[in-house]
């Protein structure tokens, strides 16, 4: 039952509304407030009704003290004095409302059900907040090699500070989930974690996804909507891929950077932000500046600290601990008993290089347990790559370049980008993790390859 502590000096205030509540909550009254301070060393409640004025003890300084012995529990003050300079006062020492008397009860009834009900929901959001945290703080960044010792020692160092943050690294190496690890164990992880990936939007929808737009701002803004700069307000925006961000949009974000206030299209109106950024890019963004492709102005901005996710042939030693987790977590999805490989499945799979990395091991494990019989994983039931590589993947030693001589270094890039796009079956996604570049980047070539040779 839920328990309330009344505190008033008055013996006849503390009776009715004792007998008032008493039907539906667990009540207390006190007119001694250093006693029921003692009380609520040694018993919870989950509400208190506090007179502003108990004789000569003001209040507010009760208040205080309560929040400090049990700061989950609401307040609603009570006072004859209903001015606006107590009810703020009240209000600023983290008050849930305030009434004045004589009490209206209806009023009163209402405002406990409305602190009841804030409290639950503020109970909600921690213990969801210690499950996301749970669940991203090192979920499939699985590890003990020295390279992921580093990376968890970064995330550490980081978590409670607002510095901006450039996660670099090969696709598939997770650095989207470095950083949620970053927001559910920092500070803000009470806030909101948004994520863009500029180069999954066109780029005519992005400035509009970033920073949002008013009604009529263009053809098809039927209504306003905000961006995701507004949405991640007091909490984090990571901007994955900003290495492909258009150059237009570079200079936009820059100066957001610089003033923290953003203006929807189609509007004059500034909002003032409060939101912590965290980039990740799988190019070199130095390399992208000597060619004008990213602003240097912008890439220092960002890149306050770098956290790179070294890609998983750096750290063969995780294999075995990354193979066991992706097993356990298929048989948990697909309800299987427990999976194994055969000797050598499990040589291949701790002999090849995985160029897409932690996805790529992912995915060759799930379809892996589809292909396998009575839950034992062989060579057979191993992708095709994985079948010609043998024990020993290939290398660029291991292959003649010979029969390449005389084509240009565009004709080559060319054949190479669609013999792999066939090796995949048409999955662009998988291409472009195979081919180290980001998805806009593969549209574009293929883009242009389709424009040279229309049908």
């Amino acid at each position: 039952m839920i328990k309330i502590l009344i505190i008033d000096d008055e013996e006849s205030i503390c009776s009715s509304l004792t007998f008032a509540l008493e039907d539906a909550y667990q009540v207390t009254a006190i007119t001694d407030p250093i006693q029921a301070l003692h009380v609520v060393e040694y018993e919870i409640y989950q509400l208190c009704l506090l007179d502003l004025k108990i004789g000569n003890v003001d209040g507010i300084t009760i208040l205080k003290q309560l929040k400090q012995l049990q700061p989950s529990m609401e307040v609603i003050m009570i006072t004859a004095y209903g001015t606006i300079e107590s009810s703020v006062t009240a209000l600023q020492n983290d008050a849930f409302s305030y009434v004045t008397k004589p009490i209206n009860m209806d009023e009163l009834h209402a405002n406990i059900k409305k602190a009841l009900k804030y409290k639950e929901l503020n109970q909600q959001v921690e213990y969801l907040t210690r499950e996301l945290e749970k669940k991203y703080r090192y979920e499939e960044m699985i590890g003990q090699s020295e390279e992921m010792q580093k990376v968890f020692t970064l995330i550490d160092k980081v978590k409670e500070f607002n510095t901006n943050i450039l996660i670099t690294g090969e696709s598939g190496t997770g650095k989207e989930l470095v950083a949620r690890a970053i927001h559910y164990s920092g500070k803000r992880k009470k806030g909101p974690l948004e994520i863009l990936n500029c180069a999954a939007i066109p780029e005519q929808l992005l400035e509009s996804e970033l920073f949002g737009y008013e009604k009529g701002a263009f053809t098809g803004a039927v209504s306003s909507k905000a961006g995701k700069f507004e949405q991640a307000n007091r909490g984090t925006l990571f901007l994955d891929e900003i290495g492909d961000m258009p150059a237009s949009l570079q200079a936009k974000l820059l100066r957001i950077l610089q003033k923290k206030e953003v203006t929807r299209l189609g509007s004059n109106e500034m909002k003032v932000l409060d939101v912590r950024i965290i980039a990740a890019t799988n190019l070199d963004l130095e390399e992208e500046m000597e060619k004008g492709n990213f602003r240097e102005d912008l890439y220092f901005r960002l890149n306050v600290i770098e956290i790179r996710t070294p890609p998983l042939r750096e750290r063969k030693s995780d294999l075995p601990f990354l193979i066991e987790y992706f097993i356990g977590k298929n048989n948990d999805d697909h309800g299987l008993t427990k999976t194994k490989f055969t000797k050598e499945a499990e040589a291949r799979m701790l002999s090849y290089n995985y160029p897409g990395n932690i996805r790529e091991l992912a995915n060759i494990i799930e379809s892996s347990i589809v292909f396998a019989e009575k839950n034992v994983i062989g060579v057979s039931d191993l992708p095709a790559s994985m079948k010609r590589s043998g024990k020993r993947p290939v290398t660029l030693a291991s292959v003649s370049l010979e029969q390449f001589v005389g084509l240009t270094l565009k004709e080559l890039e060319k054949r190479f980008i669609l013999e792999n796009l066939e090796y995949q079956n048409g999955h662009k996604k998988n291409t472009a993790t195979a081919l180290g570049v980001s998805e806009r980047s593969l549209r574009d070539k293929l883009k242009q390859y389709k424009e040279e040779n229309p049908l």
